[in-house]
């Protein structure tokens, strides 16, 4: 078959030993097609499928792949991407979870959907990042990007928290919250959703931050232009926890700054034809719903 992809790289769900059955079955399925296949290393020790297809490292599939196919949650994929968005590989996601907001393949037509893909039968879509840092006295003492959000809370103390905002240097408000979640347009149908902040469309170049049960009632979701730098500083005696993307976590101290902009790297998103977010939005929110009758 004519294909712009070569070499694709299959990612599973992490220990999970139970996407080894779909994993192999698209991998030969793949390999019929006359294509290249890469296990993802984790992948490949969790289900034992160290035998019979190359394994490589994610620094490895960066280089080396065409495309990325992850067979997991919208979690699998949220650590795919952020380990890849550097490298500029696109991403296929098979729903082998519940929700699946990102990873939009049913695992029951997994090869069909994907052999649309290869033929070039795809929209492709492009979501920002948000690069994280913390800084202690000035200095960075940790990094790293989400593709859904950062959140800061109050970690195991069970006390609110008091923050400064700051947006490209100026103050806005001193708030006493149960944290702050920083979002994207990808992270705004996840826990931001749950806080009530808005739903933002991928392409709406933007970055929502939602409060957490704040202390004044007038602390509101505000949605900024992504080009923001925005800085929240924790105020003494209180420490919190950051969470980026429910993936990696730091725990901060009284004093320090979280400061968060756009990524420069975005993630690349292959859908296959015929998909739509709205659509998407309406089965995975239940929108249109018939009313359930006691």
């Amino acid at each position: 078959m004519t294909c712009e992809f070569k070499t694709i790289a299959l990612i599973g769900k992490y220990q999970s030993p139970e996407v080894a059955e779909a994993v192999l079955r698209l991998a030969n399925h793949l390999r019929s097609l006359g294509l290249q296949v890469l296990i993802e290393q984790g992948t490949a020790s969790s289900t034992g499928l160290t035998a019979g297809f190359p394994v490589a490292s994610y620094e490895e599939i960066g280089v080396q792949a065409d495309l990325a196919v992850v067979l997991g949650g919208d979690g699998t994929l949220l650590n795919s991407a952020c380990r890849l968005a550097e490298y500029e590989v696109p991403l296929v996601g098979v729903n082998q979870g519940r929700l699946g907001f990102l990873t939009d393949i049913s695992r029951d037509v997994a090869q069909e959907k994907i052999s649309e893909v290869l033929e070039g039968r795809y929209s492709e879509e492009s979501r920002v990042l948000l690069d994280a840092e913390v800084l202690r006295s000035g200095k960075r003492v940790f990094h790293t990007v989400a593709l859904n959000d950062v959140v800061v809370n109050k970690g195991d103390l069970g006390r609110m928290i008091e923050f400064d905002l700051r947006i490209d240097g100026e103050f806005v408000y001193t708030q006493r919250s149960d944290g702050m979640i920083i979002s994207t347009p990808t992270g705004s149908t996840a826990y931001a959703l749950s806080a009530n902040g808005p739903i933002l469309h991928p392409s709406v170049d933007g970055i929502a931050l939602v409060p957490m049960c704040p202390h004044a009632l007038t602390a509101r979701p505000i949605t900024l232009p992504d080009r923001c730098r925005i800085e929240i500083v924790l105020l003494p005696p209180h420490d919190s926890r950051v969470h980026f993307d429910g993936q990696t976590r730091y725990d901060t101290r009284a004093g320090d700054t979280l400061q968060i902009t756009r990524s420069p790297h975005r993630v690349r998103l292959l859908h296959p034809a015929g998909y739509s977010y709205f659509a998407m939005l309406r089965e995975k929110l239940h929108w249109s719903s018939a009313p359930r009758h006691g």
